[in-house]
Formats: C-alpha cells, structure tokens, sequence
C-alpha cells in the first residue's frame, strides 16, 4: 500500500506542535520547518500525512488495544508500532505482499518462524510477533528508529555495514512514511485503547 506524504507550507493563523527530543512539546503559529512540527488539528490529518484519507481506514482504531499490549510488552513506541501497521498493511489482517509478506504487520513466513507466529493472519499473533522484531531492529540500530525502520523494511543486513538508510527509494519512503504517521499518532490523534487487564 501507497500512502503520499505532503509537506505544506504554514497557513496564517495555524497553531503547529512539535514533540522535542527532551520530551517536552514546543507550540508556535510560525514554524521553522514543517517537518519538525504538526499542524495542532484534532479535526483532521496533520499536512505531512494529508494524502492518507481517514475515510479509507473506518477501522483505524480497531488494533489499539493489541497494539498498545504489544508496545507495553516489549517497551517499543504504540505509536510507532501502530505507524508501522498502517504503513505495512493498511490495517488489513488478510494482506498479502507480492513477496509473500502476510498480516497486519507484513511478516515474511520465515521471519514469522523464527518469532515463533504460527499465524500471521492473526491480528494477536502478528501484532505481537511484528512488535518483537521492531524491538529487535531497534536493539541492533541502538534506538535509532530511522535505521531500525529501514531493517525492519529491507533487513538489517543491508543497513548494518554502513549504519544509514539504504539507497533504496522504496525503503526511503517508507521511513518517511512512519515517522510521519508515528508523529500523527502521537500528538494528532493518540492511541486510544489500553490493553485490556489480565
């Protein structure tokens, strides 16, 4: 699945947020760069994921729950592994990638083995055997989430020997394509399920 990301020039009186590295969140009305910061609307998409339509996922909030588990369980951003979800499969349990990638969180069968994920079309199963891979990416890229989304997307071998994202358009874009969606998720529209008590 495709999704554009759209950067756009601030409009007069917008509010935009940015989320620091510190943790703490800066709010101005004249943005320095709209890569760094979000346009503060809880009304809609913020403009570097505009070209994702919302109307095409009714169902955006339906993992929360798994995911929000998963990230707990295995100390890995919900909000990135819910970026990943939608970026991977578009939210759809039953997707099937041209390479063989299957479920929510597109795993290669043999991937899926070695996670112990005897099914990959099972959200539970997925969510939680995608998570401890992205765990795993970032253990390796030493939380450098840019790196460990680029293994995640073209396998750590190809951005261990020169510890950068690859020169490959498809694996560019798809680290863009998270950030930005894992921006969206955490200062436009939270995850907005707790995983359920034991």
């Amino acid at each position: 699945m495709w999704i554009l990301l759209i950067i756009l020039p601030a409009a007069a009186n917008e509010i935009w947020r940015a989320e620091n590295s510190n943790g703490s969140v800066s709010f101005t009305d004249s943005p320095s760069s709209t890569r760094d910061y979000e346009r503060f609307n809880v009304d809609g998409p913020p403009p570097s994921v505009g070209a994702v339509n919302l109307k095409t996922f009714p169902n955006l909030d339906r993992f929360d729950a798994l995911i929000v588990d998963a990230g707990t369980r295995y100390g890995v951003d919900p909000s990135l592994v819910k970026a990943v979800v939608l970026a991977e499969s578009g939210m759809n349990p039953t997707a099937v990638s041209r390479s063989g990638a299957q479920g929510l969180m597109q795993l290669m069968p043999f991937t899926a083995k070695e996670l112990n994920v005897t099914d990959s079309f099972d959200p539970a199963q997925c969510i939680d055997g995608g998570t401890r891979y992205l765990a795993k990416m970032l253990k390796i890229f030493n939380g450098n989430r840019r790196l460990a989304l680029a293994g995640y997307n073209a396998g750590p071998n190809r951005v261990k020997p020169r510890m950068r994202v690859p020169n490959i358009p498809e694996t560019q874009t798809y680290v863009e394509r998270v950030e930005a969606l894992r921006r969206y998720f955490r200062m436009t529209r939270p995850i907005s399920s707790v995983p359920e008590s034991p």
